[in-house]
C-alpha cells in the first residue's frame, strides 16, 4: 500500500478493532433508544473480534516458534573427504532429519505452547460469540415489531465511507503477497487433482469438502500481527494463483457489497438500509482481516446474490447449488430454501440447482488427470467419506476429543431439516434469518477451522438486522406461476411499526 499512497503503514489489527469499533458505534448506535434490539446487535458483532485476534496471533507466535526451531536445527555438512556425489546426497539425506528435530524443538517450545494455548481461548470465544449470533437469528421470526432505526448518517455520508473503505480494503488485497502457509492449500488441491494426495490425509486441502479448483488459489493475508516467511524463488510457480486469487477475492467483496445495497433498495424499499448493512460489513474487523480469503467470501457473494434473485426461483437455484459446489456446506440450505418455494416454484429452484451442480461436475474433469483423479475430485466436492477424526483444524484439533463432532453434526442435522417446518410460513425475513442461523451452526462442527468463516453468516446477518417487516413477501405473492413467467414486483410500502 505504501507504493500507492506516499508513506502509509498499514493499521495493526488490533488497532482497526478499536477504530471500527467505535466508528460502528458512532454510525448505527441508536444514543435515543439505549435499550433497542439495533444496540445488542451492534454488541454482538463487536463480539466476535477479540476471538478473531486471539486465534490470529496464537498462530503466529507457533509460525514464529517454527521459524526459530528451524533456525536451530542446521543441516550437519558432510565430510570433506567424501565425493561430491556422495556429499549431496548426504546432504538431502539429512534434510528431513533436521527438519523433524527443527519441528520437535519448536512445538516443545514455551512460545509455540503458548500460542496453541492462544489458539484453542479465540476458538473457545468465538464458539461463545456465535453461539450468541446463533440464538439472535433463531429468535428473529418471532420479533414482529421492527421499527424503523436507519443509520445516524446521510445516504452521501454512508456512500462515501463505503467507496473508501472498499478502495482501501481491496489496495490491501492487490499489495499484499502470499507467505508460505498460505501456499499450503495449493499444494494440497495440485496433489489432490493429480492424485497424489489420496492416501495421505496430512496433505489433503485444508478447507474440508468443496471444488478442489477454489483450493488453487491461496490465502492472501492483509493483516498479520507479526512477520511471517515468505516464498523463496523456487517456490514462485505457484504464485501465480495468486494473482487469480486477488481477482477473485475482490469480485467477490464487490459483489457481497452491491447485493446489500440492492436488497435493501429492491427488497427493503430502503436504499439508505442496504447501504448502511454494506458499510458496516465493510467496517468489520473480520473483513478487514479475511479480505484476501477466496474460500470466505466466495460462497458468501453466492448466497447473496441467491436473496438478490429470490424472485426467480430458477436464478436463485442455480446460485445456491453454485454456492454447493464451490464449498459444499451450503447443501444444507436446501431444505429451508426448497420449503420457502414449495407453494409455487420448487420445481424451477431444483433444477437451476441440480443443473448447476451437473456442470460443476463437469468442470472437473478439465483438471483431472485421468478418471481416478475425477472421482476423488467429485468424492470431495461432496463431501462422500465418513466424519474426519484425524487431522482437524480449529478447536477439533486443539484438545477437544473429535468423537463429539458427531453429537454436534447430528443436533445441526436435525436443526437444518427443522428449518424446512419451522416456521410454517416462511417470507423473505425468515428466508434471511434461517439461512443465517444454518450457516452460523455450520461453524461448531465445521472441522477445518470453524468459527473463522464468518463470511459465510455475516452478510446475512446484517441484512436480518436492518431488515423491516417481511411478512407479505411470500414465494405465492411474489412469483408467476409459469417457467418463464414473473409477476410484476408489487410496490410494498414499510410500515415503521413503532408508530
Amino acid at each position: 500500500m505504501s507504493e500507492i499512497l506516499f508513506q502509509y503503514v498499514r493499521v495493526y489489527p488490533t488497532t482497526w478493532v478499536y477504530l471500527s469499533s467505535l466508528l460502528m458505534i458512532g454510525l448505527f448506535f441508536k444514543f435515543g433508544r439505549f435499550w433497542s434490539m439495533r444496540n445488542l446487535d451492534l454488541v454482538m458483532l463487536i463480539l466476535l473480534a477479540p476471538g478473531l485476534l486471539l486465534v490470529e496471533s496464537g498462530r503466529e507466535m507457533q509460525v514464529t516458534a517454527q521459524l526459530n526451531g528451524d533456525e536451530a536445527a542446521p543441516v550437519e555438512p558432510p565430510s570433506a573427504a567424501a565425493p561430491d556425489g556422495v556429499a549431496v546426497a548426504m546432504l538431502e539425506e539429512d534434510k528431513p532429519a533436521a527438519a523433524a528435530n527443527g519441528a520437535a524443538d519448536a512445538a516443545a517450545a514455551p512460545e509455540f505452547q503458548e500460542g496453541r494455548t492462544l489458539e484453542k481461548l479465540g476458538f473457545l470465544w468465538l464458539f461463545g460469540a456465535t453461539g450468541l449470533v446463533l440464538i439472535r437469528l433463531l429468535l428473529d421470526p418471532t420479533m414482529v415489531r421492527r421499527p424503523l432505526l436507519e443509520p445516524n448518517l446521510t445516504i452521501g455520508g454512508l456512500t462515501f465511507i463505503g467507496c473508501a473503505l472498499f478502495v482501501f480494503l481491496m489496495a490491501n488485497v492487490i499489495t499484499s503477497r502470499a507467505t508460505l502457509e498460505d501456499l499450503e492449500g495449493p499444494r494440497a488441491a495440485d496433489q489432490l487433482i493429480h492424485r497424489r494426495a489420496v492416501d495421505n490425509p496430512e496433505l489433503r486441502p485444508e478447507y474440508g469438502p468443496g471444488l478442489s479448483i477454489v483450493y488453487l488459489l491461496p490465502n492472501i493475508s492483509t493483516m498479520t500481527l507479526s512477520k511471517v516467511r515468505t516464498p523463496s524463488v523456487a517456490e514462485q510457480r505457484i504464485s501465480i494463483y495468486a494473482i487469480a486469487a486477488k481477482a477473485v477475492a475482490i469480485l467477490s467483496h464487490l459483489a457481497v457489497v452491491l447485493g446489500m445495497v440492492l436488497i435493501g433498495h429492491w427488497h427493503f424499499n430502503n436504499l439508505k438500509m442496504g447501504i448502511g448493512a454494506a458499510v458496516l460489513y465493510l467496517m468489520l474487523p473480520y473483513t478487514a482481516q479475511m479480505t484476501g480469503r477466496v474460500p470466505h467470501v466466495l460462497p458468501a457473494a453466492l448466497l447473496i446474490w441467491a436473496v438478490v434473485c429470490y424472485r426467480r426461483p430458477v436464478w436463485a437455484g442455480a446460485l445456491i447449488g453454485l454456492a454447493v459446489g464451490v464449498s459444499y456446506y451450503p447443501l444444507f440450505l436446501l431444505p429451508l430454501w426448497s420449503n420457502f418455494y414449495w407453494r409455487r416454484g420448487v420445481l424451477r429452484f431444483a433444477a437451476g440447482a441440480a443443473a448447476t451442480l451437473a456442470l460443476v461436475a463437469l468442470s472437473l474433469v478439465f483438471v483431472s488427470a485421468d478418471a481416478a483423479a475425477y472421482g476423488e475430485q467429485l468424492r470431495w466436492m461432496f463431501g462422500l467419506w465418513p466424519p474426519q477424526m484425524e487431522n482437524l483444524d480449529g478447536v477439533w484439533g486443539l484438545g477437544w476429543d473429535s468423537w463429539y463432532r458427531i453429537t454436534v453434526m447430528a443436533a445441526f442435522v436435525t436443526l437444518a431439516l427443522g428449518m424446512a417446518l419451522w416456521p410454517a410460513q416462511k417470507n423473505l425475513g425468515t428466508l434471511l434469518s434461517c439461512s443465517a442461523a444454518i450457516m452460523a451452526a455450520v461453524q461448531f462442527w465445521h472441522g477445518y477451522g470453524g468459527g473463522l468463516y464468518m463470511a459465510w453468516y455475516l452478510p446475512l446477518l446484517l441484512l436480518t438486522v436492518v431488515r423491516p417487516n417481511l411478512e407479505d413477501r411470500v414465494a405465492v405473492s411474489v412469483l408467476g406461476e409459469g417457467w418463464f413467467s414473473r409477476r410484476q414486483r408489487p410496490h410494498f410500502r414499510h410500515v415503521d411499526l413503532a408508530a
